[in-house]
């Protein structure tokens, strides 16, 4: 199967197919999909070229880092990020735009691919052993599973409550909208019921990739991932458990011992990857530590967002996240809670995407990572009241990131374990956009909202946290849509 180097048509094709962007008149010389659309191969190609470029989760890694606890204020900081920092989100922030339009141009190319699909017959020839079923089947599966993923990010940030199928969603759209239509927002029930339909037919149909470049791609893993997760936000926890340990039991991954741990995070090993977003090293890319500096990710690199100092202080020394995540060139100030110059002596530079050869700010976006699988079969247990199967769990995670066998934990109660839950949630997933909906999902379970230090701004005296149940752990809806679609969609609460 023709891979990467079809994401340098994306330009071509996206012009191409996408005449509703803009207008509905047909323009002399313009090649509709009937022209450019003939073959399985063309679809192949406008997946790779127009569905895959456009997965990404970027604004959901930099809106939760700014927005949470995992990030301070960076030595070299001339004000950015600090209005979502100090807790100040409305409807004009620039962050739930970014995931909202994102996440729906995700759909809108794979709606058009698949629509496209119709005009494509798969060429069958018994005499010359050809059937191309099976592959233009596998496209149609990875693009519904990308459609599927966006869904679920638009679900989890938009959403009130996730786990309630009749709280109000986001908009449902499974075909290719004209550009003066208008839609309301739907229930996560029917949102739900497009993703489980999109993942039962991948699921049937999917072909996986090779084991070198497989989870770059939609694979039968990802999607069982897919379905673990999507099950927990839902609180369905039978399900979860199910697709969770399924992937555990046969994706063949195991957790990442320490040096093949930091590699993956350069991107020179797979490692526990379950799927990831492509991020080349060549091309006109994002650069996903851009969302933490200016130039590179060292202590010299303009930093104008550092490490939170309590998630550092989370971190022992035999702990391989401690220099995983973390600079070696790091400024350690052990007194930095009574140090005026807090701001330059104690210099925390994040170090999750170190960068890939001359781009030194760009990596994939891990999406699925196996680790997550362990945690969901945590939550899983703690719903149970199997407090020594939480513990089992969490301690499963824990030994791979040590240098040595970590002791097994005990939890009083369940509130206790479900704060162990979302501490090493918190230590593992930092900088991978998990944190805000983690106090989302799990904050009044464990106990827990945020929790910065008083140095993580240059103001000592700003709060450092907020209730976990404050309207704010759900998005509001951009208010460029609510203006364009007037009064049929809804604004969230207090918004």
């Amino acid at each position: 199967m023709k891979k990467i180097k079809y994401f340098i048509m994306s330009v071509f094709l996206v012009s191409l197919a996408s005449c509703n962007d803009a207008t509905d008149i047909v323009q002399d010389g313009e090649l509709g999909n009937d022209v450019t659309f003939q073959t399985v191969s063309d679809l192949e190609k406008y997946l790779y070229g127009g569905v895959y470029t456009n997965l990404n989760n970027s604004a959901e890694i930099g809106f939760t880092a700014e927005f949470t606890d995992e990030c301070s204020i960076g030595i070299s900081n001339g004000g950015q990020a600090i209005d979502l920092h100090r807790f100040n989100l409305n409807a004009s922030t620039g962050y739930p735009s970014t995931i909202w339009l994102q996440q729906y141009l995700l759909i809108n190319r794979a709606n058009r691919l698949l629509e496209a699909a119709k005009l494509v017959t798969p060429v069958v020839n018994e005499e010359l052993d050809i059937d191309e079923t099976p592959a233009y089947n596998n496209i149609l599966a990875q693009a519904r599973t990308l459609r599927a993923y966006a869904y679920m990010q638009l679900v989890s940030y938009f959403s009130t409550n996730p786990a309630d199928d009749s709280a109000l969603g986001v908009m449902l759209l499974d075909f290719v909208p004209k550009v003066d239509q208008k839609f309301p927002r739907v229930s996560n029930g029917e949102v739900y019921a497009l993703i489980e339909s999109d993942l039962a037919y991948a699921s049937a149909n999917i072909l996986n990739q090779t084991p070198a470049e497989g989870y770059k791609f939609v694979t039968k893993t990802m999607i069982n991932a897919m379905y673990a997760r999507m099950y927990l936000y839902r609180k369905n926890y039978t399900l979860a458990k199910q697709y969770a340990q399924t992937v555990i039991s046969n994706s063949g991954l195991t957790l990442s011992p320490i040096t093949p741990y930091r590699q993956m995070w350069a991107d020179l090993a797979g490692g526990e990857i379950i799927f990831a977003a492509s991020r080349p090293n060549a091309g006109s890319w994002g650069n996903i530590a851009g969302t933490f500096y200016f130039n590179t990710t060292d202590v010299n690199g303009g930093a104008f967002l550092e490490m939170g100092r309590n998630l550092y202080n989370l971190y022992t020394p035999n702990d391989v996240r401690s220099v995983a995540f973390v600079d070696a060139t790091k400024l350690v100030n052990p007194g930095y809670l009574t140090d005026p110059n807090y701001l330059t002596n104690d210099v925390l530079p994040i170090d999750k995407y170190p960068g890939k050869g001359n781009t030194p700010l760009r990596n994939d976006l891990k999406i699925f990572r196996l680790s997550e699988m362990y945690f969901i079969l945590a939550e899983c247990a703690a719903n149970e009241g199997d407090l020594s199967g939480v513990a089992g769990y969490i301690k499963n995670v824990r030994d791979a990131r040590f240098t040595s066998a970590q002791p097994m934990p005990s939890y009083a109660n369940v509130t206790a374990a479900w704060a162990d839950i979302l501490l090493e949630r918190r230590k593992e997933l930092a900088f991978e956009g998990f944190r805000y909906l983690d106090i989302k999902r799990l904050g009044t379970l464990a106990n827990q909202s945020i929790d910065r230090n008083i140095t993580d701004d240059v103001i000592l005296s700003l709060p450092t946290t907020i209730p976990n149940n404050d309207h704010r752990f759900t998005l509001p809806i951009p208010q460029d849509e609510i203006a364009a679609s007037g009064s049929i969609m809804e604004q969230n609460p207090n918004y």
